[in-house]
């Protein structure tokens, strides 16, 4: 089942994560990620496995199944906040520095699939290394 979510952030400060994917119950593969900046301000992100997860994740969304809806639901959820907000990853998959530009952005893809465990044990951040604007993210899961 291909499943996928698109939410606006909140997170602007530099060092802090701003989107959280969450596996509930199965084990899904990302196949993609992307952001585009909603303000003319200059971001730089990373997109990583955090050295430690979100805790009590304010509001999680389940994510969106893509076939006709009929199949189930999705087990894939992302976070937006948290109680207690996931760490640095200690290595990124990906980078990107950002223009000052509204619209900028990237899409990152995994033509295999990024694995992602489910959750509890490893989640996967868009960590905001320098001062960002407000963005909008999406993701796409094969679950």
């Amino acid at each position: 089942m291909i499943c996928s979510m698109a939410q606006r952030t909140s997170a602007t400060g530099a060092a802090s994560a701003s989107w959280e994917i969450i596996a509930a119950t199965k084990k899904p593969k990302i196949m993609e990620v992307g952001l585009t900046q909603n303000a003319a301000t200059a971001g730089v992100y990373g997109l990583g496995r955090p050295a430690a997860i979100g805790i009590t994740p304010t509001s999680p969304q389940t994510w969106l199944d893509e076939q006709d809806g009929n199949d189930g639901t999705c087990n894939t959820k992302s976070a937006l906040a948290w109680g207690t907000g996931p760490t640095v990853p200690a290595n990124f998959f990906r980078r990107i520095s950002c223009a000052a530009t509204i619209g900028v952005g990237v899409v990152w893809t995994f033509p295999r699939g990024l694995g992602l465990p489910t959750s509890g044990i490893l989640s996967l951040i868009i960590w905001i290394i320098a001062t960002a604007p407000v963005c909008d993210v999406w993701g796409v899961a094969d679950e």
